[in-house]
């Protein structure tokens, strides 16, 4: 067994890849697919989605993530591979964007993973959101709203940018699996971003449609 199993991480905005590259990633690296949002939680997750305060979804979603992370960490103490798609980044950066206002500091102790930022032209992504045949939720319309900040607030976290437009899946796993993560790749962006990754600040912003308390 390997002494440090690979965790690797898909991070971006809808329509960027992450749930078609997910399990082509994890079959390539012979990895476990961790589901970020553990079963158990999805009747809260659909009863949250209902609601509207962004801080009371954040906290969820917060609890599922910590949930997940102690079944990944079980696997890499046992020397299993993990892909996960969507971490702690995802869930802070779309909240953050949303106006969430909590002030976050991740423990230590979290499993941290290598990270690919997928990225792509908004035209091809507005067109693959588009062929979806499942319909998009009151909070992807919201965070539709506001990309920029998403995407903005992605950049406290290190992470490999790998750009999909244009690009087939087949493709895209290329790029990422011939990434050598401790150098440099044409089509992935290897620096750190963010010089303190696992804390997020309050932001007071406010966007149409969440509740403030």
């Amino acid at each position: 067994m390997p002494d440090h199993p690979r965790f690797e991480n898909l991070e971006g905005l809808r329509g960027t890849g992450k749930s078609t590259l997910a399990p082509m990633l994890a079959a390539a690296r012979q990895a476990v697919l961790v589901a970020t949002v553990p079963p158990l939680y999805q009747p809260l997750r659909r009863a949250v989605d209902e609601r509207t305060n962004v801080e009371a979804r954040m906290c969820l979603y917060l609890s599922a993530l910590f949930t997940a992370a102690e079944e990944i960490q079980h696997h890499l103490d046992a020397g299993v591979p993990v892909v996960v798609e969507s971490y702690f980044a995802r869930c802070l950066a779309t909240h953050r964007a949303l106006g969430a206002r909590l002030s976050i500091t991740l423990p230590s102790w979290l499993p941290k993973p290598v990270t690919y930022h997928l990225v792509c032209d908004d035209d091809e992504r507005q067109r693959r959101l588009g062929g979806r045949n499942k319909p998009a939720s009151r909070w992807d319309a919201l965070i539709e709203t506001v990309p920029d900040r998403v995407t903005d607030a992605y950049a406290s976290f290190p992470m490999h940018r790998v750009d999909t437009t244009g690009r087939s899946p087949d493709e895209v796993l290329r790029v990422i699996t011939d990434t050598d993560t401790q150098g440099a790749h044409s089509h992935a962006d290897t620096e750190p971003v963010g010089a303190h990754p696992h804390l997020l600040p309050a932001v007071p912003r406010h966007v149409a449609g969440t509740r403030r308390p």
